[in-house]
């Protein structure tokens, strides 16, 4: 396409795609973080709205004409790329939820870190958890999935025609509630041999009251933390690279949930 042959829709159409990438794409793990500096970004934002704006050939009459529909076209990819990120962010949640039960237990509550990527404060358990899941969503290639999802995103969801169905809100539920589950499931071998270290202790203070259990019982909740902590990241593993399995199809789902109703092709 020459220059004097440039066709407006072409102009409109880069514009559409641009507006989804810039906006779901950095309401996705790791791409939106707050270590990651505005400009580096910016130009990622560019490169991929560039290399996928040939491949999904956005038709530019979608458009909106006013400024009023434009913005409500903004809203509808906001919460696209809000449902994408809760979609992944549960994971994650789950990981920090069940580090910070850890941590309770191992009498690690008062020791926070910040976050560099979420700027929160969290228990020391529940970052070392947190960063190990990254390491291994990354190493399973979780991040492509991503990416992939958003290309896909442009086929069943077209600009500015996502719709808030039950089913979208239903599957948000079943997705959110699955938080506390995977929760539980991670903290819970080190919830289980922390209950009977502080039942031994019960039993040793009974049996021998002269015994200071209160010194006795920090380091050894910590050291057997510890020790059953080394086990979890088998665990962990297991359940980052089943879930990494299934994000394809979770991310298709959420889209089908909350793509048009497909007008049948007359006979």
């Amino acid at each position: 396409m020459s220059f004097f042959d440039f066709n407006p829709a072409d102009l409109m159409s880069f514009y559409l795609t641009l507006f989804r990438v810039s906006i779901v794409l950095f309401l996705l793990p790791f791409f939106g973080g707050q270590s990651i500096p505005t400009m580096v970004k910016g130009a990622l934002t560019l490169v991929m709205a560039f290399a996928i704006w040939p491949y999904i050939h956005v038709d530019g009459s979608l458009m909106p004409s006013s400024p009023w529909n434009i913005a409500i076209m903004i809203m509808g990819e906001l919460i696209l790329g809000l449902v994408m990120g809760i979609a992944v962010n549960v994971m994650f949640s789950a990981v920090q939820t069940g580090g910070n039960f850890i941590g309770v237990q191992m009498g690690f509550s008062m020791v926070n870190v910040l976050d560099p990527l979420t700027g929160t404060n969290e228990a020391v358990t529940a970052h070392f958890l947190y960063m190990t899941a990254i390491l291994v969503f990354l190493c399973l290639n979780g991040h492509l999935y991503l990416m992939s999802a958003m290309v896909e995103s442009f086929k069943l969801i077209p600009p500015g025609q996502l719709l808030i169905t039950s089913k979208l809100t239903t599957l948000i539920m079943t997705i959110s509630k699955d938080l506390f589950i995977l929760a539980v499931k991670v903290a819970s071998p080190i919830i289980a041999s922390i209950f009977v270290v502080d039942l031994a202790l019960a039993l040793i203070s009974k049996m021998a009251p002269q015994m200071n259990v209160l010194m006795l019982g920090f380091p050894l909740k910590i050291m057997v933390g510890f020790f059953f902590l080394s086990m979890v990241f088998s665990i962990l593993a297991l359940y980052v690279g089943d879930y990494v399995a299934g994000l394809p199809s979770l991310m298709h789902q959420i889209m089908d949930a909350g793509s048009p109703p497909k007008i049948p092709i007359g006979n």
